[in-house]
């Protein structure tokens, strides 16, 4: 009786799954109908009247409140739902990310896309020897894979899939024709990038992610638990690692930026300081979302409140 209840518990929610995925994949699929500057508006001004009326909105807010303790309350409310607003533009350009990527390097300021750093995109290139690149779920960070396969960069990019597997399903062949080499986050996914570097390629990885088994570090002046994957492949390799972000801009368009390389801490005999590099990119990521604090996903437990 238990095993008949637990089938029946595991295919509802397997029905669940397959229908709001395919709700999601119907709603992209109308968006791709109109032109793609009233689309994303339009998902940004829908999205911050769902959002609020969700159960994330609490933690949203609840994050905001502690990252900005001195912040007023009606700033603290504008960027809960400006950020709603760019979950909204971050779904519905996916649908129209091969339109939006539109960057040329003979026109650099004729499209939507600008890149900072294109000196430093053509020295990875020339190399052949392994490198690390960063990034944070900041504006559209799907373009930085985008850019990196379209200046010939062979990265082997570490993401996390949706939970939901139909939708993940998706999403990774719509990655895997645009972004290069992808390794979904699990237990092997260590050894994928570590052969990477050891072929000499280049890896990127976001780090702004919560790792149950991560280090202790301070994000915002609170713990947080980051994973040492990204110190421990540059101390085995002892390759570069370079920051590297999107920002949105007005109408539509977006800078992408590859900062120049990362001084690494090192401990004094040497090798790197594992923590202390965890705590450096929580910094570095911090600094970004300070800047522009509305860009960054506010309804990801990075804290790990809910369990609390």
């Amino acid at each position: 009786m238990k095993s008949l209840i637990t089938r029946i518990v595991l295919k509802t929610r397997q029905f669940q799954q397959w229908l709001v995925a395919h709700l999601v994949f119907g709603l992209l699929s109308v968006l791709k109908l109109f032109p793609a500057d009233g689309s994303i508006r339009f998902a940004d001004w829908a999205m911050r009247k769902i959002g609020p009326l969700t159960g994330r909105h609490k933690l949203v807010l609840e994050n905001l409140h502690r990252a900005f303790p001195d912040m007023d309350e009606a700033e603290i409310q504008r960027i809960a739902l400006a950020s709603w607003g760019h979950i909204g533009r971050l779904a519905a350009e996916y649908v129209f990310l091969d339109e939006i990527f539109d960057f040329d390097p003979e026109k650099p300021d004729s499209g939507r896309v600008e890149v900072e750093g294109v000196e430093r995109f053509m020295e990875l290139l020339a190399r052949d020897k392994p490198f690390i690149v960063f990034t944070a779920h900041t504006a559209n960070f799907e373009l930085l894979p985008v850019a990196a396969a379209s200046f010939g960069l062979n990265v082997t990019v570490l993401f996390r899939p949706p939970n939901n597997p139909y939708i993940a399903k998706k999403v990774f062949r719509f990655r895997r024709k645009r972004m290069g080499e992808l390794v979904p986050s699990h237990a092997g996914s260590a050894f994928a990038l570590a052969n990477a570097l050891e072929a000499g390629r280049g890896v990127g990885v976001l780090v702004d992610q919560k790792f149950k088994r991560g280090m202790t570090s301070q994000y915002f002046g609170q713990d947080v638990r980051t994973n040492p994957l990204l110190a421990k492949l540059a101390r085995q390799f002892g390759c570069p690692v370079f920051p590297a972000r999107c920002i949105r801009l007005p109408n539509n368009r977006f800078r992408l930026v590859l900062e120049e390389e990362m001084p690494v801490p090192m401990t004094p005999a040497g090798s790197v300081d594992v923590p202390a590099t965890a705590q450096a990119l929580n910094d570095k990521v911090e600094a970004w979302v300070r800047e522009y604090p509305e860009q960054w996903l506010w309804y990801h437990d990075r804290w790990s409140r809910r369990k609390r």
